[in-house]
């Protein structure tokens, strides 16, 4: 893929086209893979400005890896995610920059890398990153081929976010709307004295709505 334009456009077509957050990033991943014929991929999403998490990875080892910049408190994915936009690393045995990390990775097989950050014009999404067992495997056209992607991938996350937070948002609207139904026939209430029970119940409990909703609907009655 690297260098043709055509798969490039290929890939953004289909980055778009897929239809929930994992099989997007499961189709990144897999982009990832044939673009550099890296030995493993993963990507880590941030979640606000504090929290993040490897969501998909082609490898348990790639879980490992990111967990060990977690525990060091140091590592690549710590610097894109405060300032750089990506990292390449040729060797990671004789780096530097993240002794502790650096050692750690080593001693587990993994010895060159490719990191790029994910982002769009209004927030970071995430990272992408591109290992390889064998040292200096990397060079600059990977790391072009490596933004491209990341780029496109950003986009189609975001958007792939934005529309399950969507149908999330009205099939709890729905799931809200029957148990208000229920409570409106059982007890003769008004919509807005039926959404305030279960709206208190919710405080009270400290469940969420959407679960109260959801409880009322398969039991027909509050808990309780």
């Amino acid at each position: 893929m690297n260098g043709d334009a055509d798969e490039f456009a290929e890939m953004a077509l289909n980055l778009h086209d897929e239809t929930s957050v994992d099989e997007t990033v499961e189709r990144v991943l897999e982009y990832g893979l044939k673009a550099v014929s890296c030995s493993y991929a993963g990507v880590i999403f941030v979640h606000g400005k504090k929290r993040v998490e490897t969501v998909v990875a082609t490898h348990p080892i790639v879980a490992e890896l990111d967990k060990m910049q977690f525990d060091c408190g140091e590592g690549p994915d710590m610097d894109l995610l405060s300032k750089e936009s990506s990292i390449m690393v040729a060797d990671i045995k004789s780096d530097e920059r993240w002794p502790r990390w650096a050692e750690a990775v080593s001693g587990a097989g993994v010895h060159s890398l490719i990191s790029v950050r994910m982002y769009t014009s209004s927030t970071t999404v995430g990272t992408l990153n591109l290992y390889d067992v064998e040292p200096n495997h990397f060079d600059h056209d990977d790391l072009a081929v490596a933004h491209v992607l990341a780029r496109h991938a950003a986009v189609a996350l975001s958007t792939a976010r934005q529309e399950e937070h969507l149908w999330q948002a009205i099939d709890a609207r729905k799931l809200i709307g029957q148990a208000q139904g229920i409570l409106m026939e059982r007890y003769n209430m008004s919509a807005d004295q039926a959404f305030s029970v279960l709206l208190r119940y919710s405080q009270d409990k400290n469940i969420k709505l959407r679960v109260v909703a959801e409880r009322l609907i398969a039991t027909r009655a509050l808990p309780g």
